[in-house]
């Protein structure tokens, strides 16, 4: 089995009704998991030389819209998920009654976050794009924890992936993917990753700075057909 999970994240660019469609597209097209991003944007964002900080501000989801987009997945029979960036909302994401939750790359080495997510025995998908060490997190948890490599560039240059170096049978679960295009998750699946993480957009040339690095509804559809024939091939 590979996972592919549609990483709408701030792709809604603060409006949930975009968000619900994205959500519908997302299993339309044949994702997985349609996944967000949940925080406290005047804590987790800099307001100095940040262009993006009205931005980041706009795309914060309240506790209101989570249940909003948790039902919308529920409705159309895709798993919601969400990588969460503080305390607080580890207990907004329980209280939805999620499956389990994603930790960012920037939040990897928050050790707070990381134990209050392992208190509620849920699995965990953990990016490691700042991870900055040989071994990988001691994250010692009841249930499964899934590590994915990732570059932590938007975009990330093809070249800089060295996946030559990059074990997906036994290190890494799967690969979370900035990349132009969708090259590279093709390409990780191929050589063992079994979860697919990529940006999600209707459309690239949209205003915000993930949409040129995320895949649009066709690129999904393309990405999941490879997906099947790769599985067929082991």
């Amino acid at each position: 089995m590979i996972e592919i999970i549609a990483e709408i994240g701030q792709n809604f660019n603060g409006d949930v009704s975009l968000a619900k469609e994205l959500i519908r597209l997302a299993k339309i097209n044949g994702a997985d998991v349609a996944k967000f991003q949940v925080y406290d944007a005047k804590s987790l964002f800099s307001k100095n030389n940040n262009e993006w900080y009205d931005y980041n501000c706009k795309t914060e989801l309240t506790k209101e819209h989570l249940e909003i987009l948790k039902d919308e997945c529920d409705n159309v029979g895709v798993e919601f998920m969400a990588s969460v960036f503080d305390e607080e909302r580890v207990e907004w994401l329980e209280s939805l009654g999620i499956k389990r939750f994603k930790i960012a790359s920037r939040s990897v080495h928050d050790v707070s976050l990381t134990n209050k997510i392992l208190s509620t025995n849920k699995p965990i998908v953990v990016s490691l794009g700042m991870w900055n060490r040989d071994e990988f997190p001691e994250i010692k948890s009841s249930s499964k924890v899934d590590f994915l490599y990732c570059i932590s560039k938007y975009p990330t240059n093809l070249e800089c992936l060295n996946f030559d170096n990059v074990d997906f049978k036994e290190k890494y679960s799967g690969f979370s993917d900035h990349t132009l295009g969708i090259v590279a998750p093709i390409v990780a699946m191929s050589r063992g990753a079994k979860i697919i993480e990529k940006h999600f957009t209707l459309d690239k040339n949209m205003y915000g700075p993930d949409h040129s690095c995320s895949m649009n509804p066709s690129e999904l559809n393309e990405l999941v057909i490879y997906k099947e024939r790769i599985l067929q091939c082991l």
